[in-house]
């Protein structure tokens, strides 16, 4: 079988996981509990249809079971499964409330992102979040999982296509919750940060009735509801970068780290001032409107002077008036409520066959804040590229210091207020289904439905037409704002006073200027399955398994875009649509053939079919050998595939932009098409895609020493080819994928125009080798006497290597450095992550400590980067210094008391240490700190609960 092969100077981090691990296994013999494990009954894992007595498979599943989850400390499977080693770059946090996917979670196994992790509830599908991340990446939302309703999470570590279909390139998340209860139990919690900020109250209520084996039924019924209060960046000033944009006190620029938040910088180059910058229409220099010296000013304004609208130093070399308005609107944690509910019954019909029910319904509100918008962002819809940057005050508007000349104006519409996102999600499920024993075989078959729902309201965005008309009433402005009422029943000549002057501005005014926009989105899923397995003979180590089975589904996603963006009439956001459907229907078969007692083997095929993309077939294989008891050595080999989203061969599209040359003009002697210039990009879905196809490796040992020992190293890696990306924009520029302006034509021969967009397709293009080994250890102790026991746990994941080949053959290593920054929120590829555990656990006690590291960043946006380090200092060096994130690691503390056998009593204390995140200046997931490390943000956070059980 082949194996990935392993450089040996890359091999020092895992020497030392390993050194640590048997660190751990070595402590004295005398302090196991030697007592004999219970008989492990037969039980159906994550990654196979046929039930086993075996906990450990030829695949690496990590089990998180509900005393692990509270243990952690963490308020959701969502926060748990981002902390955890496995999960890397492209990740979806919930605290990301300004991105594609606001409002949703999501975890990216091995770095491959959101779509190439399968996560199911109970075995099966769930409807994609409605909001695709990127534009494009459609992913389960992990919010949806009723937390006291889990009884164990199962992590399948590689490709598990052959088993499940599209999308478990990177593995599969399994979550299982509770098939029956009796009894009721009420919890409830309440936490809040160090600051007294970030509020966290949770409560829930689970009741069951009914014994299956004495009534031949049971009911479950789960209530979920918690609220997080916002944290803003304001509020963390004094916490080292955290929040900060302005970052001159540490070295850097304004130009670097504020993004020219209302500097001026260059001839016909300003960034948007809270008082506003203007152009001088003779010199074309901006001034700012507070600065009294202004060359060419006709009037001056002294209300407008820095001071009167930010106590922030200013000290921009250009007159400019600064602000860090990412600090002043910006959160760190959205303000959210969920309320979640969970509901099952099953029925036993006769002794062989139970027929069974399940229903979730989960609604949430995320609601999330940033900067007000700027007037002169240019925006991508389907027509084209629409450019604000001639937004003038008129030659007559009362707040132009140039009067009796237009002025280009460069503003922050503070006076509008900060740019607001509610999300609204309500996610439905719904399973009903029978199982049991018929003729031999263990049979499940059930159909399903789910969808999702996503709404999002937005306040504070700009209309185009309407802003013009009120900054510079032109005829032509006037007659294209009138098309909308709210403009048009504005009394005539009104113009929208700035900044010193914004207080006499109406309300009517505001509500055309800047009403409330939205978008929705709804996915939904529909399936029957069918499922059996069974024993088909005998072999020297045990029964020969079988399964087999089959599945129909019908798919469809839509996201409308939003209000206005189809013409492009909101500044400074884009256009993103998508809408699609499909059947897909698969047939699979798996054995399980201990061919002797210490040798395993298994295998699976599948064949699915798609309307959209036609047929996939996937196989995968697997070996297990114990030589001895305490010893088993295993392997596997899977392919994989993910069929194109509807965001990628549906109908719709995406706008953006990017920075690019013009190699036709220039090749024509147009000097200023010689130089990279921002260009608008409509990517376009693509029908013609193919699937993403993979081919996973691993190679690992699982030896458990003594009776309470174990320790399993694995090393695996995963290609994957026929990747779904954008097309590359100087690609599709040289093939003549471009609209083009003949009006800007020089006279030259043959000179085309400018180009006004690129018009780019998604593409299969890519393909990425990720590398890498899993150290899992365990140890347990008896104390002896009355001291209790003692756990201690790790889990070590290490990337060797995280290699893109792009469309032009270049190849970019991602592993350690801080790319990949085309995708989700540029947090980086960390070569390191590891979770260490201790718990102490004694009659009605149980304290644990974690541990979570994240390893430094080299901050390059990959391996050998000739442009060198990603962000400078003023005077030019590498920034932060070394050219290096540094490393993050928190410690969490929980405790439990079970003060009678009714009542437990519990708290946690997250970032016990109350580490402080380091400074990222690179990544646009977060203000000053990388989004890996919001821990460090939020600071020590407390909490405190009890359950009760009647």
């Amino acid at each position: 079988m082949p194996t990935p092969s392993l450089p040996s100077a890359a091999f020092s981090p895992p020497r030392l996981g390993l050194a640590l691990a048997s660190a751990l296994l070595s402590l004295p013999v005398l302090a196991q509990d030697n007592a004999a494990p219970a008989p492990l009954q037969r039980v159906e894992i994550t990654g196979s249809n046929i039930r086993r007595a075996q906990a450990e498979t030829a695949s690496a599943v990590q089990t998180l079971n509900a005393a692990d989850i509270e243990k952690s400390g963490k308020s959701s499977v969502a926060e748990l499964l981002q902390t955890l080693a496995v999960d890397n770059q492209g990740s979806v946090p919930t605290t990301f409330g300004n991105g594609f996917a606001a409002g949703a979670s999501g975890v990216s196994l091995r770095g491959l992102g959101t779509a190439s992790t399968l996560v199911l509830l109970n075995g099966r599908r769930v409807a994609p979040y409605g909001l695709a991340d990127d534009g494009q990446k459609v992913f389960a939302d992990l919010n949806i999982i009723p937390l006291e309703a889990v009884e164990r999470v199962e992590i399948l570590k590689d490709g598990a296509s052959a088993i499940y279909g599209s999308d478990a390139i990177a593995g599969v998340v399994n979550v299982i919750l509770r098939r029956d209860y009796q009894g009721t139990a009420i919890k409830g919690n309440y936490g809040k940060t160090k600051e007294w900020d970030g509020r966290d109250a949770r409560a829930a209520i689970t009741h069951g009735f009914g014994d299956i084996d004495r009534d031949r039924y049971n009911v479950l019924l789960n209530l979920e509801y918690s609220e997080k209060a916002a944290i803003w960046n304001r509020d963390r000033a004094g916490r080292g970068a955290v929040g900060r944009s302005d970052l001159r006190d540490l070295g850097f620029s304004a130009q670097e780290t504020l993004s020219g938040a209302g500097a001026i910088t260059t001839n016909n180059a300003a960034g948007s001032a809270v008082n506003g910058n203007v152009r001088n229409p003779d010199t074309l220099d901006y001034y700012n409107r507070g600065n009294l010296a202004g060359v060419g000013f006709t009037r001056t304004f002294p209300g407008a002077a820095c001071g009167n609208f930010t106590s922030h130093p200013q000290g921009d070399p250009g007159g400019g008036c600064l602000t860090d308005a990412a600090q002043q609107y910006g959160q760190i944690q959205p303000k959210q409520k969920n309320v979640n509910f969970f509901g099952r019954g099953a029925w036993q019909l006769t002794p062989a066959l139970q027929t069974y029910a399940e229903l979730n319904v989960y609604h949430s509100e995320s609601n999330s804040a940033t900067t007000p918008s700027g007037i002169s962002g240019s925006v991508g819809y389907p027509g084209g590229p629409v450019s604000n940057a001639g937004v003038s005050l008129g030659a007559s508007h009362p707040d132009n210091p140039y009067f009796g000349t237009a002025a280009r104006l460069r503003y922050l519409a503070a006076d509008v207020g900060p740019r607001l996102s509610q999300v609204d999600s309500t996610f439905t499920r719904f399973v009903a289904g029978i199982k049991g024993t018929v003729a031999g075989w263990d049979i499940d078959s059930a159909l399903l439905y789910s969808q999702n729902r996503v709404s999002n309201d937005l306040d504070g965005y700009l209309q185009r037409d309407v802003a013009f008309a009120l900054l510079n009433p032109t005829a032509a402005n006037v007659a294209l704002a009138s098309q909308n009422p709210a403009y048009a029943a504005l009394p005539a000549g009104s113009v929208w006073r700035i900044a010193e002057n914004a207080g006499l501005n109406s309300a009517a005014l505001y509500a055309a200027l800047s009403p409330r926009i939205s978008n929705d989105a709804k996915t939904h899923i529909a399936q029957i399955d069918f499922k059996a397995s069974r024993e088909v003979g005998k072999l020297d180590g045990g029964a020969l398994g079988l399964a087999v089975g089959a599945e129909f589904r019908h798919e469809s996603t839509e996201l409308k875009p939003t209000t206005g963006t189809e013409r492009g009439n909101i500044i400074g956001l884009g256009y993103s649509a998508y809408k699609g459907s499909r059947n897909a229907s698969a047939i699979y078969a798996e054995v399980l053939a201990p061919v002797l007692k210490s040798v395993e083997l298994s295998g699976a095929l599948r064949a699915d079919h798609f309307t959209d993309v036609g047929n996939s077939y996937t196989p995968k294989v697997g070996v297990k050998w114990t030589p001895v008891r305490e010893l088993a050595l295993r392997g596997t080999f899977a392919k994989g595939f993910r069929a194109p989203s509807a965001a990628e061969n549906g109908v719709g599209g995406l706008a953006a932009f990017a920075t690019a040359s013009d190699p036709a003009r220039c090749a024509l002697g147009v000097a200023a098409a010689c130089d990279p210039a921002s260009i608008a990009v409509i990517t376009s879905p693509n029908p013609n895609l193919s699937p993403e196809r993979s081919r996973s490796y691993s190679v690992g040992a699982v030896w458990d020493p003594l009776p309470r020992s174990s320790i399993s190293v694995d090393l695996w890696q995963i290609r994957r080819k026929n990747e779904i990306n954008q097309e590359q924009t100087d690609t599709a520029i040289a093939e003549g994928h471009v609209a083009r302006d003949p009006s800007t034509a020089t006279g030259i021969p043959g000179d085309p125009g400018a180009i006004t967009a690129v018009l780019a397709n998604y593409v299969n293009s890519a393909q990425t080798t990720v590398r890498g080994i899993d150290i899992d250890a365990r140890q347990r102790f008896n104390l002896g006497g009355d001291y209790g026991n003692l756990v201690f746990d790790l889990k070590w994941t290490h990337l060797y290597k995280w290699l893109r080949t792009e469309q032009d053959g270049t190849q970019r290593d991602f592993a350690g450095t801080h790319g990949n920054c085309d995708i989700s929120n540029c947090m980086g590829t960390p070569d390191d992550r590891i979770n260490l555990g201790a718990t102490w656990e004694r009659q009605n006690w149980r304290v644990s400590a974690n541990v979570n590291y994240r390893a430094p960043l080299d901050n390059i946006l990959f391996k050998n980067d000739p442009d060198g380090c990603a962000t400078h200092f003023a005077d030019g060096t590498d920034a932060p210094r070394g050219c290096r994130i540094a490393s993050f690691t928190t410690v969490d503390l929980t405790a439990r008391w079970l003060a009678t056998p009714k009542l437990e009593v519990f708290a946690t204390v997250q970032n016990l240490l109350d580490k402080i995140a380091p400074l990222d200046p690179l990544t646009y997931g977060a203000t000053g700190y990388n989004p890996l490390d919001y821990a460090g943000a939020a600071g020590r956070f407390f909490s405190a609960g009890v359950k009760y059980k009647f």
